[in-house]
């Protein structure tokens, strides 16, 4: 299809090449997506900072 990687035909011609086809597959998406805390803590410190007052190091206290 685009050109690189093994031929869908030659995946599945076994068990143990689909089997070693789909764990790579699972690999990939665990190590790309972000833990949903992690999400949300980033999340939250950017509506910190969004909400912030911003305090300028010259205004009198």
């Amino acid at each position: 299809m685009f050109g690189f990687g093994p031929k869908m035909s030659q995946v599945f011609a076994s068990r143990w090449k689909a089997l070693t086809w789909s764990l790579g597959i699972l690999a990939t998406a665990y190590c790309t997506l972000p833990a949903a805390d992690v999400a949300r803590e980033h999340e939250t410190k950017q509506v910190v900072q969004a909400t912030a007052a911003h305090k300028s190091p010259w205004a009198k206290d």
